[in-house]
């Protein structure tokens, strides 16, 4: 018998500050049973600091060849593609040919992943985004976890602070790249 994924319901009040991006969102996450929270929570997160118009999960970790997230540009092009975690070098050479703008979300160690984007492997590597967040904040995110979570996500100079339930966790996201 074959496992489903589970879903997770996520109230997110975002308050960007530092791209001026501030909604309510209401989402349904599909976690596949092979998913770790780790990666899922990855994913709001990723969700949360990259919203704009058209941005939507992809159809999940059992569909490969899909982006984690995507935003979709003119003329049915992607203006974003958003992975989770360290991707092959050879799964970024090819995104970075599809996409205007590429962004790699991780909440473990960059070092590996920014050497694959330098490795000259990698088209326009050192054009990729990388956000790399501490695996103790992830994991203090991951303790709080329902199947319904309400979270405040504020993001200002670029701290971050998700407040649960009266607790505040904070955290300053790495914005690396393989130029740095």
């Amino acid at each position: 018998m074959a496992l489903t994924a589970t879903i997770f319901r996520f109230e997110l009040n975002l308050s960007d500050v530092d791209r001026g991006v501030y909604d309510a969102l209401e989402l349904r996450v599909a976690r596949h049973p092979s998913e770790t929270d780790e990666h899922m929570v990855t994913r709001v997160l990723a969700m949360a600091l990259e919203h704009r118009e058209g941005l939507a999960f992809g159809r999940g970790i059992s569909t490969p060849e899909d982006p984690a997230l995507s935003a979709p540009g003119e003329h049915g092009t992607i203006a974003l593609w958003v992975e989770i975690g360290h991707p092959a070098p050879e799964r970024l050479h090819k995104i970075t040919k599809q996409a205007d703008d590429v962004a790699v979300y991780t909440h473990k160690d960059p070092a590996g992943l920014l050497a694959d984007l330098g490795s000259g492997k990698v088209h326009r590597g050192d054009e990729v985004r990388v956000v790399a967040f501490e695996a103790a904040f992830v994991a203090r995110l991951v303790e709080t976890l329902d199947r319904k979570n309400q979270w405040e996500v504020l993001r200002n100079e670029g701290s971050l602070y998700v407040t649960i339930a009266g607790t505040v966790l904070e955290t300053v996201p790495g914005q690396l790249s393989a130029s740095a």
